[in-house]
């Protein structure tokens, strides 16, 4: 072994060592409040993926989309096809610059919030995505401390997950994890639309 291989061998060992202690101390389990929030791409992605992990541990996974729901996505036919560990409710009519009704876009926020709440208080649901409920918090859709109350209020062991843009400061407090994605490069910027496998 040369003299390079050998100094990488033994910091592998020491950074070993260290990580072995550090796991050492982490022994509790808890359900988590995740945010995924940010300009750039990916936080329903993110938030989608793990579902699909929980469902790998067979774990019964309840997803509401806030927002969406008018259009077909490549997501709700995967999530479709196992009824046994994903209820996937779209229900929402579009984005508030093409609903244009802010009474009807607080109702149907209110409606996919009490689902929100109910599949929180289900103890079937090992995890519940609220995609895009950031987004209705920020057009003051909701009451942010209502959220708020039924986050803390969950079973111990439930994972809540909200996903979208600009999430509140004090939903942001409360979480255990929060992911901010960054917009670097985007293609729609150079004239490419949404496609099918990618965005939608």
């Amino acid at each position: 072994m040369s003299d390079s291989d050998s100094r990488h061998a033994e910091k592998m060992r020491r950074i070993q060592a260290s990580r072995r202690t550090m796991m050492a101390g982490k022994t509790r389990e808890k359900g988590l409040l995740i945010v995924h929030t940010g300009a750039g791409k990916g936080k329903s992605t993110a938030a989608f993926g793990m579902a699909v992990r929980a469902m790998g541990h067979g774990l019964r996974v309840g997803i509401v989309q806030f927002v969406k729901g008018a259009m077909t996505t490549g997501e709700r036919a995967i999530f479709d096809a196992f009824p046994d560990l994903v209820t996937f409710r779209p229900m929402g009519e579009g984005f508030t610059w093409d609903t244009q009704d802010r009474a009807r876009d607080i109702a149907v926020a209110r409606t996919a919030w009490e689902e929100v709440t109910r599949m929180v208080a289900d103890p079937a649901y090992a995890m519940v995505i609220a995609d895009e409920l950031n987004i209705v918090l920020r057009y003051d859709y909701l009451p942010l401390d209502e959220v708020l109350a039924v986050a803390a209020a969950r079973p111990a062991m439930t994972h809540l997950v909200a996903t979208g843009r600009n999430a509140p400061a004090a939903l942001i407090e409360a979480a255990d994890l929060v992911t901010e994605m960054t917009a670097i490069k985007h293609p729609f910027r150079g004239g490419v639309k949404a496609q099918a496998g990618v965005e939608y």
